[in-house]
């Protein structure tokens, strides 16, 4: 049962809290789906002291809960309401920032440690056959598997792939796009990932196709290829590697190769990721701005077409959402329940950002030069 005001005897932050949720129709202990339950009055007192930290691990912690969370978030987000909690976390965070380089080659492999090899048992319940953990292209699909097939497809018609092409997957995950691009498209295909889990499953996935795995940072990969595609890695390069990160595709690939950016992006220009993403999902990541992206490749790409679909985001998000909570009984005994709310507020509070229209989805394709009379455009 929630814990009423009356009961906490902590109006002042109560009021604190009900303050900031103005313009976003959520209450604290109200009757709608969207409104927050409080369990244990010190959920407010960690929201106002630490942010966005202290709102996610308070609810790890099962001090809140809420019905519909990504519905909550939605509105909270819309109004920009988050903005309005304390930032001393981001600011410190801004400030490292400036000092180190958060996703240097040391410190790459961090993600894929920590994210990526938590367990495929996890993933093979949430995502599709193909085990593709990005955004699906719903367009014309029904089903997860028939969005992420599109997605793949796209991407091969978008890079005009022809049987014989050697291609770079940087970012391949656990090698489902290279073995779509292999199996349908008759090209070669060196995928490159940073964790261990990842390399092992997707040797095993493209084991008689021309695929090649690389366990190794993107900046070490030698070669030259006609077509390179990125699905989901640039968002943990980091604003200080985003130049290093196109002039390597621009050495990698050929005089008249195109390139693919398929990356999460936002709507304003930081240098930091969020605190609590940054602690218990995405260690040394952040998404780019457009204007970001743009000064990156500036002198070292034409832009042949940007596309953004962030809304199909937000359909994908709650799919993985479903398949996690319908596959969790059996992998309960092994993560635990504060595991499964960190998870849960992960997908949800993802899925309420692209729904709100601060995170997109963008698949950019580039070439060295131009191409003559422009790139097909494909959708």
């Amino acid at each position: 049962m929630a814990v009423s005001r009356d009961q906490m005897g902590v109006s002042r932050y109560f009021s604190a809290v009900e303050s900031m949720l103005e313009g976003t129709d959520v209450r604290l202990n109200g009757r709608n789906p969207h409104d927050i339950r409080i369990n244990d009055e010190v959920f407010l007192q960690r929201a106002l002291a630490q942010g966005s930290l202290g709102v996610g691990e308070s609810y790890m912690d099962g001090q809140w809960d809420c019905e519909r969370l990504d519905d909550m978030l939605t509105r909270v987000f819309r109004a920009e309401a988050d903005r309005r909690l304390p930032t001393a976390g981001q600011l410190w965070a801004a400030f490292l920032a400036k000092l180190v380089n958060p996703q240097s080659p040391a410190r790459s492999f961090k993600v894929g440690e920590q994210h990526y090899d938590v367990g495929d048992d996890l993933y093979v319940r949430m995502l599709d056959s193909r085990m593709i953990y990005t955004c699906g292209y719903w367009r014309t699909a029904t089903t997860l598997e028939e969005a992420q097939e599109a997605k793949l497809d796209l991407v091969c018609r978008k890079l005009g792939l022809k049987p014989g092409m050697e291609v770079l997957d940087i970012g391949c995950g656990w090698g489902g796009a290279a073995q779509f691009a292999a199996e349908r498209y008759g090209v070669s295909v060196t995928g490159v990932t940073i964790s261990k889990n990842q390399a092992a499953a997707a040797r095993d996935r493209c084991k008689g196709l021309p695929v090649q795995i690389l366990l190794q940072d993107y900046r070490s990969v030698e070669g030259q290829f006609d077509r390179i595609y990125s699905l989901g890695t640039f968002e943990h390069v980091g604003v200080r590697n985003y130049r290093t990160y196109f002039e390597t595709a621009r050495r990698l690939l050929q005089p008249d190769g195109l390139f693919l950016l398929h990356t999460i992006g936002r709507n304003r220009s930081g240098t930091t990721n969020d605190p609590w993403i940054e602690k218990y999902i995405f260690p040394n990541s952040m998404l780019p701005s457009m204007a970001q992206i743009s000064a990156a490749a500036e002198d070292l790409f034409v832009t042949e077409d940007w596309h953004s679909f962030g809304p199909d985001y937000d359909r994908t998000l709650m799919q993985w959402y479903r398949r996690f909570m319908a596959g969790w009984p059996q992998i309960a005994p092994q993560y635990g329940e504060r595991f499964r709310r960190m998870w849960e507020f992960w997908l949800l509070s993802s899925a309420a950002s692209f729904r709100a229209r601060r995170s997109q989805l963008w698949q950019v394709v580039l070439s060295p030069s131009g191409v003559v009379g422009g790139a097909i455009e494909v959708r």
